[in-house]
């Protein structure tokens, strides 16, 4: 599902609302919609959005993920026709704890929501199921979920090698090879990464996220030196669960003994680049960003 989010020939509405989840990526965005003069009304998800948000943003509301009801509400009540989701959300905190996601204390509009399919099984529980379902509860009261790139384009990642290392030729292999893996792990919606060596597919991202997926490679391989595959699903929504990386990613390779990573250009964010370049000069890394007709042929 596709939704025009914006009409070039009407004025935006001024007041822009913030789903925002783990990491700073949405403290990054709410501080370029209020340079851009947006009134900026968040709703902060319990146990993921980082508190300075509250400092930033005109209006704040902390609240469980699982209140749809509330989150609405309070967007509503400040004039909120568009919105936009960023950073992450713990799948497995909020899914798989020993009452599953009742464990949430949802309300009554979430239960409702999600019913068709945490009580009847009409339909699976991947990432895009789940979040089409609160795009699609937020259109039924008029407000349109744009992509969070939309307001910090600058983020998403320029084509090119973005290190002074380039990629040997063995890892330009793993990255054609890995690349390939990513993108049918990403069709059928189960992860955006894969760690890679030797043409051996060492780790597969799930639920855990990348960075677990990571030191797991380097459990797995103790020699090091593999290659990490980052890409964004071939049917990739931007408005949420675009791939990221920041100075986390790199520390977590670093420790874990990877030393190249492969991203896809112009669909993944990149937070603090000059940070992450430094920190991968420094210990040798190699990170390049391809677009996907590229990496599949040469990657050099």
């Amino acid at each position: 599902m596709t939704l025009r989010l914006f009409d070039e020939h009407r004025p935006e509405p001024d007041s822009i609302g913030l789903m925002a989840g783990w990491g700073t990526f949405p403290v990054v965005v709410a501080r370029a919609l209020k340079a851009a003069g947006h009134t900026v009304s968040c709703v902060g998800l319990a146990g993921h959005a980082d508190p300075i948000l509250e400092k930033i943003c005109d209006h704040y509301l902390p609240c469980p993920v699982a209140r749809l009801g509330q989150h609405i509400r309070f967007l509503k009540r400040h004039d909120v026709r568009r919105a936009t989701l960023a950073g992450k959300l713990f799948k497995d905190r909020l899914l798989l704890q020993k009452m599953g996601w009742l464990s949430l204390l949802p309300d009554f509009r979430t239960i409702r929501a999600f019913a068709p399919i945490y009580f009847f099984g009409r339909r699976n529980r991947n990432d895009d199921t789940l979040m089409n379902v609160v795009v699609d509860e937020f259109a039924r009261d008029g407000i349109e979920l744009a992509p969070a790139t939309d307001f910090s384009p600058e983020l998403l990642v320029k084509h090119g090698l973005l290190t002074r290392r380039k990629p040997s030729a063995a890892e330009l292999a793993d990255i054609r090879y890995g690349w390939q893996v990513a993108k049918e792990m990403g069709r059928i919606d189960i992860g955006q990464s894969v760690a890679v060596k030797g043409r051996v597919v060492v780790a597969v991202e799930a639920i855990e996220g990348t960075d677990s997926c990571i030191r797991r490679a380097g459990q797995l391989c103790p020699q090091g030196g593999f290659t990490v595959v980052k890409v964004a699903k071939p049917q990739q929504d931007m408005r949420f669960d675009v791939p990221t990386i920041g100075k986390l990613t790199i520390e977590t390779m670093i420790a874990a003994g990877a030393k190249v990573l492969a991203i896809e250009a112009g669909k993944t964010i990149l937070l603090d680049e000059p940070e992450v370049a430094a920190l991968a000069n420094k210990h040798g890394l190699s990170i390049i960003s391809l677009h996907d007709s590229d990496a599949l042929q040469d990657a050099a």
